[in-house]
């Protein structure tokens, strides 16, 4: 085990909400400062104990340049720093790598992690080239230019789930199988007044205005949840002329953020609402595939964690996955032995969307929470993230 702990309750999300909705006019950093400094609050916990903050973000936004800093500030923890982290969607999982680093070493003895980005109204950018012709530059759309490009692989990120279709011969209809699962999933999520969602989600949700004094609107869980059947996922064509994945298959861009608390053994006291539950960071692992097949590499990144912790297959309570294509899922699940129904329990990404940076951060919330309704044991995440790399993270949850 990693001699740290996320206290029970050290962490929130806020609902995902769909590309260009109820967020798309809130700054990212800013926004999540204020939902942290408001979960602080609930938790009656002051921004100053912490002596370490860390701050995933992959969409660019205004004065984003001073990122942890700046975020940190904003929440009342004027007096430290921290650096901010981007590793595309795998994000969420490095924070929390990092943040384990530095309690390990004894750096830091209480660390706030927060996530957040916006992938609504992404930064156009111009790149200055005195070369071409007229001195005339190039521009790049962050978030469209790279979802449709891979500068190294040279594809579509949709072109690198069809790569892994054809390699493992997944058809049209497996896939629309596995994505009907998910969504049952998700539907128990919200049953009982979405009361697993409120276990980590402050519902209703009051969305500010863009200057964060007023309330702008509500959002009563995740926005862009579209009600999915077997009939309508057939009655869809692929994405790709010839190919497989459908939009039924995939995610959706959103925006968000999240937040969690790590700690020693000595200060778990502090931040805790339930003592006698301890959740462990058991192991980390990164991988990656062969250029152009992102959506396999979570096999081998799991496949490590495992190892790592000292577990098999046999030994998780839980499993929670990045699935930005359902194909992830399903090549997962034949390298684990694992059916639809065996991981992903209460939802995941390719129902309630892909705001990048927050995306993994939620589903480790999740996949706690899973495990302290089962009664504890040990849970893998794993994801993959852009340049056909992953990330997986084992944690255990049991007695302290």
């Amino acid at each position: 085990m990693i001699p740290c702990y996320i206290p029970y309750g050290g962490y929130w999300s806020t609902p995902f909400a769909r590309w260009q909705g109820s967020l798309s006019h809130l700054h990212s950093l800013r926004f999540a400062a204020h939902v942290a400094r408001d979960a602080l609050q609930r938790r009656n916990i002051e921004p100053t104990v912490f002596d370490l903050g860390i701050l995933g973000m992959t969409v660019p936004q205004e004065g984003s340049f001073y990122g942890a800093p700046w975020l940190l500030g904003e929440i009342g923890a004027r007096s430290i720093g921290g650096p901010t982290v981007a590793q595309a969607c795998a994000t969420g999982a490095r924070a929390v790598r990092l943040a384990a680093s530095e309690l390990t070493t004894g750096d830091a003895s209480a660390c706030l992690v927060v996530a957040a980005d916006r992938t609504s109204n992404g930064p156009d950018l111009y790149y200055p080239d005195p070369g071409a012709i007229g001195g005339s530059g190039r521009h790049e759309h962050w978030v469209l230019d790279n979802f449709d490009r891979d500068p190294y692989a040279q594809v579509a990120m949709v072109e690198t789930a069809e790569n892994v279709a054809r390699r493992y011969d997944i058809d049209t209809a497996e896939q629309n199988d596995w994505t009907v699962c998910r969504y049952v999933q998700y539907g128990e999520a919200l049953a009982d007044d979405s009361a697993f969602l409120r276990r980590f989600m402050t519902l209703p949700f009051e969305v500010p205005d863009a200057r964060l004094r007023k309330t702008h609107a509500m959002l009563d869980g995740d926005e862009g949840v579209y009600a999915t059947t077997a009939d309508g996922l057939a009655r869809l064509r692929p994405v790709r002329e010839g190919g497989t994945v459908t939009y039924g298959g995939q995610t959706h861009p959103a925006d968000g953020n999240a937040g969690m608390i790590l700690t020693t053994a000595e200060r778990l006291a502090e931040f805790t609402t339930q003592p006698r539950i301890g959740i462990r960071l058991a192991a980390f692992a990164q991988a990656r595939e062969e250029s152009g097949y992102m959506p396999a590499a979570p096999v081998p990144a799991a496949q490590e964690a495992l190892r790592k912790a000292g577990i098999t297959v046999a030994d998780l309570s839980a499993v929670k996955t990045h699935n930005p294509f359902i194909v992830n899922d399903i090549v997962l699940g034949r390298a684990l032995g694992l059916g639809p129904e065996a991981m992903n329990r209460f939802g995941s990404p390719l129902v309630w969307g892909h705001p990048i940076s927050p995306t993994g951060l939620r589903c480790q919330i999740e996949l706690i929470e899973e495990l302290v309704l089962r009664g504890g044991g040990y849970g893998l995440f794993t994801g993959c993230a852009a340049g056909d790399s992953a990330m997986a993270v084992v944690i255990h949850v049991g007695d302290r």
